[in-house]
């Protein structure tokens, strides 16, 4: 599943290390985080993990979960959540050409 590559887990930890290139988008639901990072940076394999103008959804694997709850609780407490709870995640993703960025969108549930 290509939502557990290696590109997305480094493009996540690279976000946590650099919160400044973060462009947070305000919370539509209280299981969502939409986060823009620039186009600039570089994705390995981006035109897979990011397809221009196109979403893809993958739900992160409980092997992965597991292995990265400490990074995946990072952006769950952008939820703002009180009650740190979740099982799965899926993961969404964009190159938005126009706007010059990549979007990543995680849905806790």
């Amino acid at each position: 599943m290509a939502s557990n590559s290696d590109s997305i887990y480094h493009v996540l930890t690279y976000m946590q290390q650099h919160p400044e290139v973060i462009n947070r988008q305000p919370l539509e639901y209280t299981n969502v985080i939409r986060l823009n990072i620039p186009d600039s940076i570089k994705v390995a394999d981006a035109d897979i993990y990011f397809p221009r103008q196109k979403l893809m959804v993958n739900r992160f694997t409980p092997d992965f979960v597991a292995k990265n709850g400490d990074l995946l609780d990072y952006y769950y407490q952008m939820t703002h959540q009180e009650i740190p709870n979740f099982h799965d995640v899926w993961v969404t993703t964009s190159h938005i050409i126009d706007k010059n960025t990549y979007l990543l969108e995680l849905s806790f549930e």
